[in-house]
């Protein structure tokens, strides 16, 4: 190991493909033609709607089942009944992502959580989306290394149009402006407090869909299959499978656990030395003090 970080032969074998990729002209270029040719394979079978529907699906108006969809649907398309009294005063407070279909969202991310509050004013809100990365599951060596493994939060922010009927949010991203639907909420038998609800977002430009995002969230941080299951038959009753609600077009968030101990070790050390951390915590802090 060289500083207790990485193996000697790991800096070795980069050693040795930094050098290839320096001299060789024709490995220089068998890298680009090979790299140009995944890249074009990823976006097309996203474009496809065939690159694993629950990571990444770029395709615009999907078949679904025989069937396309064209566009977007309203509020009131996809609104169930249980959204009847809405209060979004008990909308805030702290959501555990479980599942999502989003192509803006890394697959790769784990322990999500969405912290909801209204400005003072109730006419916006400010969503903390917290995250880490990347999952022991899917980046079994590395892990662990990330300067982000001990979490990052990144801030979200919107408004409450008084013109929108409640259950409609207005959420800012990617420089335009678009609808964030609370389609159904699933309400404690004894207190009446939301414990769990399903989130809709969808952009269209000339009647083509080009953005659609789905989430399932829960007030604890772990789900049964069962409940799980009946989201989904939620937001099927709710019209929602076209754009992305069945099992197979949606991703499970993976979770470590709260109560695990904070991750320590000298790669953390070293993105706590060179201040990765402080810088993160600005970037969040500008961008909430934006939104306010």
């Amino acid at each position: 190991m060289v500083f207790d970080l990485v193996p000697a032969t790991f800096l070795l074998a980069n050693i040795l493909f930094i050098g290839a990729t320096a001299w060789s002209k024709e490995f220089r270029g068998a890298l680009n033609v090979a790299a140009l040719s995944a890249f074009l394979t990823y976006v097309g079978a996203g474009l496809d709607g065939q690159a694993g529907l629950g990571d990444f699906n770029l395709q615009m108006n999907d078949n679904y089942q025989g069937q396309v969809v064209k566009g977007c649907p309203t509020y009131e398309q996809v609104r169930q009944p249980s959204m009847d009294g809405f209060d979004l005063e008990k909308y805030q407070g702290k959501w555990y992502e479980q599942k999502f279909h989003d192509w803006t969202q890394f697959k790769e991310v784990y322990d999500t959580t969405l912290d909801i509050k209204l400005t003072s004013d109730s006419k916006g809100w400010i969503d903390d989306f917290g995250v880490r990365g990347p999952a022991p599951d899917s980046a079994k060596l590395s892990w662990d290394k990330s300067p982000v493994a001990n979490g990052a939060h990144y801030f979200m922010t919107g408004r409450v149009d008084e013109n929108d009927p409640p259950g409609i949010l207005r959420e800012k991203g990617f420089g335009v402006e678009f609808p964030d639907y609370i389609v159904d909420v699933k309400k404690d038998a004894e207190t009446g407090e939301y414990t769990e609800a399903i989130q809709f977002q969808c952009l269209d430009r000339g009647g083509v869909r080009v953005f659609e995002g789905i989430n399932f969230m829960s007030r604890k941080p772990v789900m049964t299959d069962e409940e799980l299951t009946g989201m989904h038959q939620r937001a099927k009753d709710a019209g929602m499978n076209p754009y992305g609600a069945s099992p197979e077009q949606m991703h499970m968030v993976a979770r470590r656990g709260e109560n695990e101990p904070k991750i320590d070790n000298n790669w953390q050390q070293m993105w706590h030395a060179i201040g990765v951390d402080k810088v993160l915590e600005l970037l969040a802090e500008s961008i909430e003090d934006g939104g306010r």
